[in-house]
C-alpha cells in the first residue's frame, strides 16, 4: 500500500485548522471544552507534522478511478 503524503500547502492548511481548534479550546478553557474537540485537534496537528492524513488517504481512494472505470456519456 502506497501512502500518499500531503503536499506542503495542505500541511499548512491542516496545521492552521488544528491551531485554530486549539485556540478555541484554550479560549473556552481546557476544563470546560468537551473531550470531543481534542480528537480533531490532535489528528490535524499530527497530520500536518507527519504529512500522513487519514482523511486524505480515504478521500483519495474514494475519488480516484482509472479511465476505464469512468462511464462515457454519449449524445
Amino acid at each position: 500500500m502506497k501512502i500518499n503524503k500531503a503536499s506542503p500547502p495542505v500541511r499548512i492548511f491542516l496545521f492552521f485548522i488544528g491551531a485554530l481548534i486549539w485556540l478555541g479550546i484554550w479560549h473556552t478553557g481546557f476544563v470546560m471544552a468537551s473531550w470531543l474537540l481534542y480528537i480533531p485537534a490532535v489528528f490535524l496537528v499530527l497530520a500536518a507534522a507527519s504529512g500522513i492524513c487519514p482523511g486524505l488517504i480515504i478521500s483519495h481512494k474514494l475519488v480516484s478511478k482509472t479511465q476505464s472505470d469512468t462511464p462515457v456519456l454519449s449524445d
